[in-house]
């Protein structure tokens, strides 16, 4: 009899927890695993922002998948299309080649994408902040601004190369505006040449508040210790269109500009919609027990899926955060190892334990269990999250060694070099997971 196969779609935090709970869960002789993702590692999101400013090594938040997961078998490609009758997956390997993979059980955690919309010049100026590609493009672009305003004689261009745009006031949007701006107005004192005044840092948002999802005292927290900082915060705005050197807002202003980080929001990786399943907000629809409606194979589970909010009740689905994905793995990988061996399903179920923000340096705002808390204390409970959460004991060290190397070492500027032939824009460098 043919042991039954798992493909697991995604290597972030959802379908690496899954794969890692099932090898717990299921005999070698009951299941074969496989997990379908396009690099070898999973990705910590949350912290991408201080790779972004040099506070971090890349690979200090790439967990090496070959070394966390000890017998799921990796197929680097990325996943296109799924037929649920045929129970496929159709794939692109990195190499190029296609390929089908046949299923009795599927599990859909392919991630998010950035969601764009169609503003003129966004898809070709525009940069992303939504994995390791972008952060490390982002850090080498921002100080060759710098390198090259210094060089300039031309006072236009050394305003748009020291013009910075961030759009999206939440979560990531405020955390990489905050380091990169932390990160240049540091880096100033190695370019005697360049006027302080000069650096401008703009952060747009078109909702009336900075980070909802803290509350609007600490939202309010938030925005003056940037302003105080430095960055110009204008809410209610959002962008018309963009030029090599300008953004057009659409508050009738134009702002000098060769940098626009586009933070507004992700979406469902596109091989969502090849289901011809219902979907909410473009994500799948499932039950509490993350299963496709008609599908019992089929799993779906972080902000690939529409997953009932069981704690807030009245139709309310999970928000597509890290915690959840992390959380919701669980009761997928209960679940699908429940459909092998004759066991009962689970609801998922978890009340959002809150939010960390940092904001660079000793500055954080920070909400867990419904405690605000801002400052130094903040910082730690920031720091003291994101060591716990980041997989393995290797990836612990490497933060940690980070940070302190970091504190006491400082930034040498340093550009790699590694995307010079390339524009670091949305069309170039996006991935989904």
């Amino acid at each position: 009899m043919p042991v039954p196969r798992i493909v697991i779609v995604g290597s972030g935090f959802a379908g690496y927890g899954v794969a890692r709970r099932l090898e717990r869960r299921l005999r070698p002789a009951a299941a074969e695993i496989l997990m379908v993702s396009p690099f070898g590692y999973s990705l910590y999101q949350p912290l991408l922002p201080e790779v972004a400013a040099g506070l971090l090594d890349p690979r200090s938040i790439a967990g090496p998948l070959h070394r966390l997961l000890r017998r799921t078998r990796l197929v680097p490609g990325k996943a296109t299309a799924v037929d649920p009758g045929e129970r496929t997956v159709e794939l692109t390997k990195i190499d190029g080649r296609t390929a089908t993979l046949q299923y009795d059980r599927l599990v859909l955690c392919p991630g998010s994408v950035t969601r764009s919309f169609d503003i003129p010049g966004l898809k070709e100026h525009g940069h992303g902040m939504k994995n390791l590609a972008e952060a490390v493009y982002l850090r080498d672009h921002v100080i060759a601004q710098l390198e090259l305003a210094s060089a300039s004689l031309d006072a236009s261009e050394r305003a748009a190369r020291l013009g910075f745009l961030v759009v999206g006031g939440g979560y990531a949007g405020v955390e990489t505006a905050a380091n990169l701006q932390l990160l240049t107005t540091r880096a100033l004192k190695s370019f005697p040449r360049l006027d302080p005044a000069l650096l401008s840092w703009t952060l747009i948002d078109v909702a009336p508040h900075l980070l909802p999802e803290l509350g609007e005292r600490l939202g309010q927290v938030a925005m003056r210790k940037l302003v105080r900082r430095g960055v110009v915060i204008r809410l209610g705005t959002s962008v018309e269109r963009l030029t090599e050197s300008s953004a057009h807002l659409t508050d009738g202003s134009t702002l000098p500009c060769r940098t626009t980080i586009w933070t507004a929001g992700v979406q469902p990786s596109a091989v969502v919609s090849t289901l011809d399943a219902p979907t909410q907000k473009g994500r799948l629809v499932v039950g509490a027990d993350l299963r496709l409606a008609g599908r019992p194979e089929v799993f779906a589970l972080g902000d690939a899926a529409a997953v009932p909010d069981l704690e807030e009740g009245e139709g309310a689905i999970c928000p597509p955060t890290a915690q959840h994905a992390t959380r919701q793995a669980r009761t997928a990988a209960h679940n699908v190892a429940a459909s092998l061996l004759g066991g009962e399903p689970r609801p998922y179920r978890h009340r959002d334990l809150g939010l960390v923000v940092d904001l660079g340096g000793t500055q954080a705002v920070a909400r867990p269990l419904g405690a605000e808390l801002k400052g130094v204390t903040a910082q730690a409970v920031t720091r003291g999250y994101h060591l716990m959460t980041v997989p393995s004991a290797r990836a612990k060290t490497r933060v940690l060694g980070d940070w302190l190397l970091h504190t006491v070492a400082g930034d040498d500027l340093i550009r790699l070099g590694l995307m010079d032939t390339r524009t670091g824009s949305l069309a170039d460098v996006e991935h989904s997971l």
